[in-house]
């Protein structure tokens, strides 16, 4: 019988499966990965690094300084379970193919992802493999439910946020919890040894990242030290303070959920394992956080049936909106010299850490859109190349929304009115008085808007406008009247009507490439 048994174990054939890592940089809650360890004997965990395959959204210099620090985590987590991260560089078909030859493996396994370029190539690469004569499965593992699956009462996608969740919630009881992690990894013996971290070049050659390290600790151990902090600390008053730049009231998990280094499931299962079921989170800090979550999922939703909306407004009208030619005011706004105090503060603050309060990044859209008429594309392009949390998905969804171009557009024209909003969420200026120093010794009453305020308040605090801090570069009453004007030109009969805030009368004085 030993005999027979030694026999049928040397006529078995090793099962080698490959796990290729996207944007899933975790051991955790990683269903490829799951599946894998069940069903073949030996594992060649892989990141491909194609940049070339997602444009033209390429991912900007601060997520690519994120990737390096989170693929190097990922390595640590795999050494420590015995195996290693194979790092190879593209094109992501002939790379998979020349590792399948060398490693002998018979299948290969990922997690979806949903962007319309990513989608294309992994539904070729899935079909070429197939037919090859592998087996290949993508699994889910970056939403919490897949785009197609949710639908309203007509089976078309949703447009608007509010019944999306609601259809959500209702399903949210059938998502599977949160895998284990490993124990331990067995690696194929046979890999190429592939390419270092440091051939990728993804770390800045100069040195701007420094606030990056101080505030960011990229991989998968940071994600949940970050959400179980955030769940000890501030989950209890999120509903309050998440729009408060001033204080450390937001999660800060964009950039984890995108990297994958954190599940949404896992951010789920959490949450109600710390708060309560979600029958016992009604109007708490709990249930707006997970609402946010599921605004992320809606991103997602939206570009996956309408994936012309990385580059074209999802409201057809928004093709004829007269977009300006400014230059000069985009310079001005991206570098934070917009004479704007609220404005400048979140585009230093997404400058020197690569992300910026969710509140802010609403009043600084609304400013390059509205007051500025400039198109929500070059805003978009901006928050691509400068944030750590740069999202495609919720990139194009969050812009087209303060654009008024897209998915859950308000039935009017919204226009911020950033002094407004400046006083309303930084009421003791201390969020001002920390990204724009050199207003700081301005009285409450003035520092939100200093072009308004008497010479000796200025001269008392040492302020020349148009030496040390710019003269707003545009008249806030005047460009919000020349916004509803163009609004009006394009809006049909039956259309919403344009509101927004008053603003104050103020006395104002080719895309340009980040210095990264």
């Amino acid at each position: 019988m030993a005999e027979e048994a030694l026999a049928f174990i040397e006529e078995t054939p090793i099962r080698t499966a490959i796990v290729w890592f996207r944007r899933d940089l975790r051991l955790t809650d990683h269903p490829a990965l799951t599946h894998a360890l069940k069903t073949a004997d030996h594992i060649v965990p892989v990141y491909i690094h194609a940049p070339e395959e997602e444009t033209p959204w390429i991912a900007g210099a601060a997520s690519r300084w994120w990737l390096h620090h989170s693929l190097a985590a990922l390595d640590q987590s795999l050494q420590a379970l015995g195996a290693r991260l194979l790092i190879l560089q593209g094109p992501t078909q002939a790379a998979l193919h020349a590792l399948i030859k060398t490693t002998g493996a018979t299948a290969v396994h990922w997690n979806r992802s949903y962007e319309p370029t990513t989608l294309s190539r992994d539904t070729e690469i899935k079909a070429t493999l197939r037919d090859g004569g592998l087996e290949v499965d993508s699994h889910v593992g970056n939403l919490l439910l897949e785009p197609w699956t949710v639908r309203n009462g007509s089976g078309e996608p949703f447009r608007v946020f509010t019944p999306f969740w609601r259809a959500c919630q209702r399903d949210l009881s059938s998502v599977p919890p949160p895998q284990a992690k490993p124990r331990a990894i067995t690696l194929a013996k046979t890999t190429p040894k592939g390419v270092s971290l440091t051939d990728l070049k993804l770390l800045p050659t100069r040195h701007w990242a420094a606030g990056f390290s101080s505030l960011w600790t990229p991989g998968e151990q940071g994600a949940l030290a970050r959400l179980d902090r955030f769940l000890d600390e501030a989950v209890n008053r999120y509903a309050d303070e998440r729009n408060r730049p001033d204080h450390a009231g937001t999660s800060g998990l964009a950039p984890h959920l995108h990297f994958g280094e954190l599940s949404p499931r896992q951010v789920l299962a959490h949450t109600l394992q710390v708060t309560g079921e979600a029958s016992q989170i009604k109007d708490t800090g709990a249930e707006t956080f997970l609402r946010e979550i599921g605004w992320r999922e809606f991103a997602h939703h939206v570009l996956f049936a309408f994936p012309h909306t990385t580059d074209q407004p999802l409201d057809p009208k928004f093709r004829a909106f007269e977009w300006r030619q400014e230059p000069i005011g985009l310079r001005a706004w991206q570098r934070g010299q917009t004479g704007i105090p609220i404005v400048d503060a979140g585009m230093r603050e997404l400058w020197h850490t690569g992300w910026m309060h969710n509140r802010v990044r609403m009043i600084v859209a609304s400013f390059l859109t509205k007051n500025l008429g400039i198109s929500w594309l070059e805003g978009a392009r901006w928050f691509y190349d400068t944030l750590v949390d740069a999202d495609l998905a919720a990139n194009s969804l969050g812009w087209q929304w303060a654009a008024g171009c897209g998915a859950d557009a308000a039935p009017y024209y919204r226009i911020f009115n950033p002094i407004l909003q400046a006083e309303r969420f930084d009421p003791h200026r201390d969020y001002l008085r920390r990204w724009v120093p050199e207003l700081a010794a301005l009285p409450d009453a003035w520092i939100h808007q200093p072009f308004r305020a008497p010479p000796d308040i200025l001269s008392a605090a040492g302020l020349t406008l148009g030496q040390q801090y710019p003269l707003p570069i545009v008249d806030l009453a005047v460009s919000r009247d020349r916004a509803l004007a163009t609004w009006q030109r394009i809006r049909t009969p039956e259309g919403a009507n344009p509101v927004a805030e008053s603003a104050p009368q103020s006395s104002p004085s080719k895309r340009p490439k980040s210095k990264r």
